[in-house]
């Protein structure tokens, strides 16, 4: 059973994830990548030990090739 100080931890946990996942998109819209699938995965949201994951989801070909060249700073 949740208890009103885990409730809290969780809530807390899926706001922290989810500004971690706006910035994560803002940061890669700015290098001109979009992952169309970034969002929470809802099941870790469950956890009263773990925190929230951010999916980063799947993407198309293009996009991993402009993500990797975004975090290797070489351009396609």
């Amino acid at each position: 059973m949740t208890t009103p100080a885990s409730a809290r931890a969780v809530h807390y946990g899926f706001n922290e994830a989810e500004e971690a996942r706006d910035e994560l998109c803002d940061a890669l819209r700015d290098v001109g990548v979009v992952l169309p699938s970034l969002g929470i995965d809802l099941v870790s949201c469950t956890s009263e030990i773990l925190r929230p994951l951010v999916d980063l989801g799947r993407c198309n070909v293009d996009t991993a090739r402009r993500l990797t060249a975004a975090l290797t700073g070489r351009t396609r």
